[in-house]
C-alpha cells in the first residue's frame, strides 16, 4: 500500500505545482487555494508512504514523478519550451526513479 500512497502523492504533487503556477504567486485565491489543498494532500500520502518506505526512496520518487510529471503538464498545457535535451533530462529521471523501485530497500 506504501507504494500506491507514494505514487499518488508524487501525481498530486504535479497538481499543486500546477496551480502553484496558476496561482500567479498566490495572488489568485482560488488556484491559491487549490495549491495548498493539494499540497496538504500529498505531504500526508507522503508520509504514509513513509511508514514503511525508505526515507530517501520514499522522497526521490516523489519528487521524482512531480518533477517529470511537471515537465509534461508544462509543455503539454502551458507551452512550455520542448528540446531534446529536456527530455533527455526527464528521461534520465525515469530511469533514477525505476531503478529506486527495482533496488532492494534493506
Amino acid at each position: 500500500m506504501a507504494w500506491t500512497y507514494l505514487i499518488i502523492a508524487g501525481l498530486l504533487e504535479i497538481v499543486w505545482a500546477y496551480f502553484m503556477k496558476q496561482s500567479a504567486g498566490f495572488t489568485r485565491l482560488w488556484p491559491s487555494v487549490a495549491t495548498l489543498a493539494f499540497m496538504g494532500v500529498s505531504f500526508g500520502l507522503l508520509s504514509l508512504a513513509m511508514k514503511s518506505l525508505p526515507m530517501g526512496t520514499a522522497y526521490v520518487v516523489w519528487t521524482g514523478i512531480g518533477a517529470v510529471g511537471a515537465f509534461i503538464v508544462g509543455v503539454v498545457f502551458l507551452q512550455e519550451h520542448l528540446s531534446p535535451l529536456r527530455v533527455l533530462a526527464a528521461v534520465l529521471v525515469l530511469t533514477g526513479l525505476v531503478l529506486f523501485r527495482l533496488a532492494p530497500s534493506q
